[in-house]
């Protein structure tokens, strides 16, 4: 199950559980919307509640990422996970934003801030 909200040129998603296929379109839909608006956007996702993710998610995550190259600016990841922090490395192969891991969410945070 994922939770995502949004604010101006940024969008949050925080996963809990299993982070399945219809979750990641639930996501795309709106970082889709956003970016016809508003133009590259920062992410943050939160995954320290991620329990696992589909093959398909994985998959789908590599071609929206290769699909949505220059539609990013920052993208924080928040996660205790080193496997999760590995494939987020991995994604960041696709696109041209600058990507950090976190552990703490008010660094996270503060990061993108500094963006804007």
């Amino acid at each position: 199950m994922i939770v995502i909200q949004h604010q101006p040129k940024r969008v949050e998603v925080n996963v809990y559980g299993e982070f399945t296929l219809a979750d990641y379109k639930e996501f795309e839909d709106m970082v889709n919307y956003k970016v016809k608006f508003e133009g590259p956007v920062d992410l943050y996702f939160d995954l320290r509640e991620m329990a696992d993710f589909t093959l398909d998610v994985a998959w789908e995550d590599i071609v929206f990422s290769r699909a949505h190259a220059k539609d990013f600016s920052r993208i924080a990841v928040l996660t205790l996970s080193q496997w999760v922090a590995w494939s987020a490395w991995l994604s960041q192969i696709f696109v041209r934003a600058e990507m950090r891991l976190f552990d703490d969410e008010a660094e996270a945070r503060a990061w993108l801030d500094e963006s804007i």
